[in-house]
């Protein structure tokens, strides 16, 4: 999973512009930054081999660390090199890599991370680069993946250690209520063990007692609330071990774990602009908070809702939706079915639907739902007239809003 605006990273090479103050020059990448960037470029169609390798070799070294990690390994192979490649996009961009990094050193504390693990880790990854980037390789190369690792672990160490004070590791949280809202979608509330702080927009890591140490992301459906009630929309997809526990399996009583709240979809309450709110599925959730979110900041500013769905009958929350609009009158929601023969609304590809009621220069996009949506969503909102700073999405490859 996330957690970003669709801005681009830095490493334009030679490039140059014209901005509000004048022409923007774009710095060349470093040196570390060309031959890190050229080494995950030679692994990347090998990707799943060279993770194998490395897990393998760090089990191998720490037996004691296979603990920390699911039994099933193949998403978390994913995540690593995601995360890796991400890293090296932003190794030029100190601010961002910084705000990354930080933001997964205090979330692995919820898988038990220590410093100490560190080391082992960058030994385990350093071997698996050497052995499959077998042209890019050398000492220039892993002279600059050490300084790499190095920064990268220390910022990590230093922001856990941080929050350490501030934040436990992880909350309990007790389910209060369980609403099946279709076959496939259920919305749960949980009361957390202690205070819970976290932003409209935002989402947390979810733990089920029915599968330890596996933990997906899922956003938060409402503002802050006074009762410190949590409130999540999940719905059930194939294989989805997390999701599919919480939609039918769990019930009131039942007591979960959650990671810290995390995520940047959020409003800019400095800004006038209105709101292009686009949400697939279960991708309604954060909209949703967003909507509480304006409200409660007492201001008028237009906000249009489009909730797609593939039936009718999946569009579970739309009364609620109808019910704000109706209190509301700078809110517009608009109902996006793709099969023909729906009832009310708009037919056909959510994205197209965006697109046919544009232009939408003013607005500021926000996006949220299943990957290819974001993906094609993003596209839209280009084409629409929204410029590329103001589309935000918390879609990283492995946060998915309509859950996993």
């Amino acid at each position: 999973m996330t957690a970003t605006s669709a801005g681009r990273g830095p490493g334009n090479e030679g490039s140059s512009g014209t901005g509000p103050g004048g022409p923007v020059v774009r710095r060349e990448p470093s040196r570390d930054a060309v031959l890190i960037r050229r080494t995950l470029a030679e692994i990347q169609p090998v990707a799943d081999e060279v993770t194998s390798y490395f897990y393998a070799l760090l089990f191998v070294r720490q037996p004691a660390l296979r603990e920390l990690f699911p039994v099933s390994m193949n998403l978390q192979r994913d995540r690593l090199l995601r995360a890796l490649l991400k890293s090296a996009d932003l190794i030029d961009d100190t601010l961002r890599l910084t705000e990354y990094l930080s933001g997964l050193g205090r979330g692995h504390r919820k898988y038990g991370t220590r410093p100490e693990h560190y080391p082992a880790v960058g030994e385990s990854l350093l071997s698996a680069l050497e052995r499959y980037a077998t042209h890019s390789w050398g000492p220039e190369a892993e002279a600059a993946w050490v300084r790499a690792y190095t920064a990268i672990s220390q910022t990590m160490i230093d922001a856990a250690a941080e929050d350490e004070h501030r934040a436990p590791a992880w909350w309990h949280a007790e389910v209060v209520s369980h609403e099946q809202r279709t076959a496939e979608v259920a919305v749960l509330t949980l009361r957390p063990d202690q205070p819970y702080a976290f932003t409209a927009g935002q989402y947390a890591a979810v733990e089920t007692p029915w599968w330890p140490r596996v933990w997906r992301q899922y956003s938060f459906a409402s503002c802050p609330r006074p009762d410190g009630l949590l409130v999540f929309h999940v719905k059930a997809v194939p294989a989805g071990w997390v999701s599919r526990s919480l939609v039918h399996r769990a019930r009131p009583g039942d007591v979960i774990r959650l990671g810290p709240a995390t995520g940047s979809m959020t409003v800019d309450h400095t800004s006038d602009s209105g709101l292009l709110c686009v949400g697939g599925s279960t991708g309604i959730a954060p909209l949703k908070a967003l909507v509480e979110d304006v409200a409660e900041h007492g201001r008028r500013r237009r906000v249009e809702v489009f909730f797609g769905a593939r039936r009718n009958t999946e569009l579970y929350d739309l009364d609620a939706f109808l019910a704000l609009a109706e209190r509301y009158p700078w809110l517009s929601v608009r109902p996006v079915v793709a099969e023909p023969g729906g009832v009310g609304g708009l037919v056909g590809p959510l994205p197209e639907a965006v697109s046919r009621c544009g232009p939408w220069p003013e607005y500021d996009g926000f996006l949220s739902g299943p990957p290819e949506m974001v993906r094609k969503g993003v596209e839209t909102l280009l084409s629409t007239g929204i410029p590329q700073e103001r589309i935000r999405h918390d879609f990283a490859g492995d946060q998915v809003t309509a859950g996993i």
